[in-house]
């Protein structure tokens, strides 16, 4: 059954299996994919679809397994409920919705699978006979499933203990082109043997169209880390909330975060959602805005806070388990972004005169020191792990790019160049060899950073050189302002984003 290009924004009645050869319920072809030892079978019998797959895997850069399909074109939505059946022989044989561009072995593809151990992910592949990625969700065992796909994102959503099913996290953008498949898939992980699932509830629609959103549309949040060495996203905490800008602690055991003025600690990992948020306490401080961040020993915690009665932005300083802050900056606006390595000196961007440029004052207080002179915008201000540079994002060269300069504000060098992103809060790795950063697009004005937009993370050499890009994803403001990598220089936090429906 083909879903209609146009088709308003309804979802598609379920149809009866038909007559044609290959047909399997509402999907007008099943078949196997890839290189499968054993033949797959798919049956449809009462609205329930049973599929038997051999199979070495749907990862890497080439997939084995067989699937029911359906082609399709603009936005779906695809869910199921989802059972293994039998004990099965390797814990990784997987079972889910996909969506693929071909039938290719290599194709790219998104899918939410189940896998036999009980763990789920949103796994993707962005390029023909590219790697395959994923996005691990903070629960395992969700048998039922939905993967919506709009406007070139897919949002993954998953039944929690109640057995409603809500989104999770995990939005992904890799746009489909044209006409692509749609359907259920099982490998068995073992190309020897034939492995069976059981899929019921199974609706293939057409979603609700989502507005396009503006710098006011309300979202909702997810906390994930990224492993740099494979680009896999984990799912650490989902709100329907606004949270933004993660902190690593420095003995990697939880984040800190901002949400409504307030800042709040996560555990990176645990049963569900990574933990439960707890509220830090600041004393008189509520309006903190999402530079913060740790110092070097881990014993303190720096914040900017929009401090009454002029509602400037000012640096404080207070324990790391929470406590009564002192004020650092006096004047104001002041926003934090940079602790040296030594733990004498903050760097920070502030307002003096109409301009934004890097200043430097000790931790225990005093005179300020104006670091950069140049007109136009300066931020993001951060110490390399040596104590040498202060990375931070300049509008100088006429677009926003990456610049260092020696800590005494000398020397000054820009570190992007080439196509036309707006690049912004460079981040450098505890181990002094990358620098982490969120490229915007040429529909942001070059000294802007705003919410609701497409944006990357990237990564580059710390002396400069080629970035790679680690995520495409809906974020912006607030998805990683501040230093976000774990101490160990394997992986960084981050906050994606989801318009609210």
């Amino acid at each position: 059954m083909k879903l209609p290009a146009l088709a308003a924004a309804a979802a598609l009645a379920l149809c009866s299996a038909s007559s044609l050869a290959g047909t399997v319920g509402v999907f007008d072809r099943h078949q196997d994919v890839g290189d499968t030892a054993i033949a797959g079978k798919a049956d449809f019998h009462e609205g329930v679809y049973t599929l038997s797959a051999s199979g070495t895997n749907i990862w890497g850069t080439t997939d084995a397994f067989h699937y029911a399909y359906d082609e399709v074109m603009g936005d779906v939505a695809l869910s199921a409920d989802i059972a293994f059946e039998g004990q099965g022989v390797d814990p990784h044989r997987k079972a889910g919705v996909m969506l693929r561009q071909s039938l290719d072995a290599g194709s790219p593809y998104l899918d939410i699978m189940l896998h036999g151990d009980g763990l789920v992910s949103l796994q993707f592949r962005e390029t023909q006979g590219g790697e395959t990625h994923q996005v691990v969700a903070n629960q395992t065992g969700a048998r039922s499933v939905k993967l919506e796909y709009r406007n070139g994102y897919a949002w993954m959503s998953l039944a929690g203990q109640d057995g409603a099913v809500r989104y999770v996290g995990g939005g992904v953008r890799l746009p489909l082109s044209g006409t692509y498949l749609a359907g259920l898939a099982l490998s068995s992980h073992n190309n020897t043997v034939s492995e069976t699932a059981v899929f019921s509830r199974v609706e293939l629609s057409r979603p609700v169209a989502m507005s396009a959103p503006t710098l006011l549309t309300p979202v909702e949040s997810t906390l994930e880390t990224l492993e740099i060495s494979n680009k896999n996203r984990t799912i650490v905490w989902h709100t329907t909330g606004h949270i933004e800008a993660p902190n690593w602690s420095p003995d990697g055991s939880y984040l800190l975060y901002n949400s409504a003025g307030h800042l709040f600690t996560i555990p990176v990992s645990g049963p569900v959602n990574g933990g439960t948020p707890v509220k830090l306490e600041t004393g008189a401080l509520n309006k903190m805005n999402n530079d913060h961040g740790f110092s070097p020993d881990g014993k303190e915690i720096v914040v900017s806070d929009q401090t009454e009665p002029d509602n400037q932005s000012r640096i404080h300083i207070l324990p790391a388990a929470g406590g009564t802050p002192r004020l650092v900056t006096p004047n104001g606006p002041s926003y934090w972004h940079g602790w040296s390595p030594d733990g004498k000196t903050l760097a920070y961007i502030a307002q003096r005169g109409g301009d934004y440029d890097v200043y430097s004052i000790p931790v225990g207080g005093g005179p300020e020191t104006r670091l950069t002179t140049t007109p136009g915008l300066d931020d993001g201000a951060e110490y390399s792990a040596d104590g040498q540079w202060i990375y931070f994002n300049s509008v100088r060269s006429g677009n926003m790019k990456l610049w260092r300069m020696k800590s005494d504000g000398s020397g000054a060098e820009q570190l992007t160049f080439g196509d036309d992103s707006r690049d912004w809060f460079p981040h450098p790795s505890p181990d002094g060899k990358w620098i982490a950063f969120i490229a915007f697009g040429t529909d942001v004005a070059v000294g802007d950073h705003p919410a609701n937009k497409d944006v990357e993370l990237r990564l580059m050499p710390a002396a400069g050189g080629e970035a790679v890009v680690l995520a495409w994803l809906f974020g912006g403001q607030g998805t990683i302002n501040v230093p976000s990598w774990s101490p160990d220089s394997k992986k960084i936090a981050f906050v994606s984003y989801r318009p609210k429906e």
